[in-house]
């Protein structure tokens, strides 16, 4: 513990800082400042010691050199219980220090703007600051290191409580925030240099990665009751699920979340209103059309009986036509949208325990890579979002597929990227009528699309996210009525495979594309 008798106070966020100084006062604590500190506290009638008084030194380098300075560094990393150390102090005129209240200059902030120059973000970072917090927060147990506004209060009720005392836990406390904002710190400037400097020559995927996210609030639990969880942003400026607004509905849960995001990133793959129903994290049905009641009936008739309790995505505004089907379609745990008309909302809002989410769809996050966590490490990739070109198709048959098999076979395709593998998916038109996925075989995935699409499978097109590896798909296909294939190609079973497409007279076409999802 330690009685508090001088502190250095230098801040760039000035929140609450004259009544924590006037605080500070009352308790005959010596204040040390710099710059426009010094002058916020003068102008309230709070003595302050210039540092380049303090020191004998002037500031210099246009303000880059200012505390560092053995008589701020000497007078922060003394251990008291040194003999040693209090002597050199002494011979050199050194006092000590015991308490620094410093928060940095915004980097975050500053290079958060859209055109923000190089040259501009490198006078945003601090030198001096971090420096002194490092120092007061390696010597923990002499010096307490105040770095954020909200702890102003509680520092000051401690002092009162303890007759100008902090306690060892307070002083802990302090010192691994002090030392957890220094490494964000660090790390967000590591990003923004890394990004804008890199050069061309080295790999999109960095030789580090630093990963920083801030807690939004604790969950009820994980994936299951047993398991805590929380949601967390990235960065400090919210986007994504981190502002979606909740308007109606019981809390959000962590299986919640994930499916929500499964939603958006199908439905947002379409320009024309569409819907999907996401159930464990796949799409239990999907479709587009020009009117969203219509995407959404359809969506919904995919498969019924996997819809009940899923989570709808839509990415138009809901109207009232859409609000009455999804208010006949029993439970559903969520609804995310980018809005709702009054009257839907009003509809919507009759079944009490459904979460009703309004979500901006273009406040995508920026970062293109997708994080996997394993025991001892990280995996990283980039994410799928290859896009098919049409003229990427190469017809492999005999049997040439219809332009508007095609326009339907290149729906499909967007839509197998987001069901688990081995993954098969059968459309008509511009909706799904049967999905299998996570098995373990594709075949067995074939079979468990076409019992799902029952009568509907006949006249369907199917879409198979990887290479065809036997005839056995193709033979399932071909029994249920599909009449036009899309696969990946290049297994070494390929012209076994076509030639049984052609054999049972079916349209096959491939990508040279594959969309694996584990």
């Amino acid at each position: 513990m330690i009685k508090v008798k001088r502190a250095l106070i230098s801040v760039s966020d000035k929140t609450g800082l004259v009544e924590f100084a006037k605080g500070l006062q009352n308790f005959g604590v010596e204040i040390i400042s710099t710059g426009g500190t010094a002058s916020l506290l003068k102008a309230n009638n709070i003595p302050a010691i210039e540092v380049s008084d303090y020191t004998g030194f002037p500031e210099m380098l246009d303000g880059r050199v200012k505390t560092l300075h053995p008589a701020i560094h000497g007078g922060l990393l003394a251990v008291r219980s040194n003999p040693e150390h209090l002597k050199q102090l002494k011979d050199h005129k050194i006092g000590l220090i015991d308490m620094v209240v410093i928060n940095l200059y915004p980097f975050e902030k500053t290079v958060q703007k859209k055109s923000v120059s190089l040259e501009e973000a490198i006078e945003n970072i601090d030198i001096g600051g971090p420096s002194m917090i490092r120092s007061a927060a390696k010597n923990f147990k002499n010096v307490a290191v105040v770095c954020s506004p909200n702890r102003y209060k509680e520092i000051l009720k401690e002092l009162d409580v303890n007759s100008g005392i902090l306690s060892d836990t307070v002083l802990v406390n302090l010192a691994l925030e002090a030392f957890q904002m220094t490494s964000r710190y660090d790390g967000i400037i590591y990003g923004f240099l890394n990004e804008r400097l890199r050069s061309s020559e080295f790999s999109a995927l960095p030789k580090e990665i630093n990963l920083r996210f801030s807690k939004i609030q604790d969950l009820r639990y994980g994936e299951n009751p047993h398991q805590k969880a929380a949601f967390y942003s990235q960065g400090a400026e919210l986007s994504g699920f981190a502002r979606m607004k909740q308007l109606h509905g019981k809390e959000l849960s962590f299986n919640n979340i994930l499916d929500l995001n499964a939603a958006v990133d199908v439905v947002k793959e379409f320009d024309n209103p569409a819907a999907v129903i996401i159930k464990h994290n796949n799409p239990a049905g999907v479709s587009e059309d020009q009117l969203l009641a219509k995407a959404y009936q359809n969506a919904y008739k995919c498969d019924p009986l996997s819809a009940f309790g899923g989570i709808i995505g839509l990415n138009r505004k809901v109207d009232v036509a859409t609000a009455e089907l999804i208010a006949k379609s029993g439970f559903m745990e969520c609804i995310i949208a980018p809005g709702y008309e009054k009257e839907a909302l009003k509809i919507l809002t009759q079944k009490k325990n459904v979460r009703i989410i309004e979500f901006n769809f273009h406040d995508q996050e920026k970062d293109a890579c997708d994080y996997k966590k394993v025991h001892g490490g990280l995996l990283l990739q980039e994410k799928d979002e290859r896009k098919l070109n049409p003229s990427e198709l190469k017809v492999v048959t005999k049997i040439k597929p219809t332009a508007q098999q095609v326009e339907s076979l290149l729906f499909g395709w967007k839509i197998v990227k987001h069901v688990k593998s081995n993954a098969i998916v059968l459309v008509k038109g511009k909706k799904t009528v049967g999905i299998g996925c996570g098995q373990t075989s594709r075949v067995e995935s074939a079979l468990l699309a076409v019992k799902k699409a029952a009568k509907e499978a006949k006249g369907s097109l199917l879409i198979s996210d990887a290479f065809i590896p036997k005839e056995d798909t193709v033979l399932v296909a071909a029994k249920a009525g599909v009449k036009a294939i899309i696969q990946t190609g290049g297994s070494i079973a390929d012209q076994d495979v076509i030639k049984t497409a052609d054999k049972v007279k079916i349209a096959m076409v491939t990508t040279g594309i594959r969309h694996f999802k584990h």
